[in-house]
């Protein structure tokens, strides 16, 4: 069974920092596999944030999170983390870490971790 536990997020204010950590487990990682984050607000659909593709490290973010995040995996461990600076209001969320197979498609899911900025 796929299970990919997350940790990090919390309260901060505006322009302040956190991170995000996500670790895989029951899961063989194929090539051209991605792991990153999704957010979803209170009633807004959910959103990709960042993804780094495996075994090559290519890094890939949405717009809105360009400069401020940073995203970064550990393949030996099967983790995935986010950096994000800068943080804005706009930026609270529950923060999904997430796998899609490139085998199939399938996209895995973490239960989220809530991040809360505030002005």
């Amino acid at each position: 069974q796929v299970q990919l536990e997350e940790s990090g997020g919390g309260s901060v204010q505006t322009g302040g920092s956190l991170g995000l950590s996500c670790r895989a487990s029951g899961y063989t990682f194929n090539r051209n596999d991605n792991m990153g984050w999704y957010r979803q607000a209170p009633g807004k659909q959910r959103e990709f944030v960042a993804l780094v593709s495996w075994p090559v490290s290519n890094e890939y973010y949405a717009n809105f999170v360009k400069g401020r995040f940073s995203i970064s995996r550990d393949n030996a461990n099967k983790a995935v983390f986010l950096q994000m600076n800068s943080l804005k209001p706009e930026d609270t969320a529950v923060y999904y870490c997430n796998i899609r197979s490139a085998l199939n498609g399938t996209m895995y899911w973490g239960q989220g971790t809530q991040v809360t900025v505030s002005s």
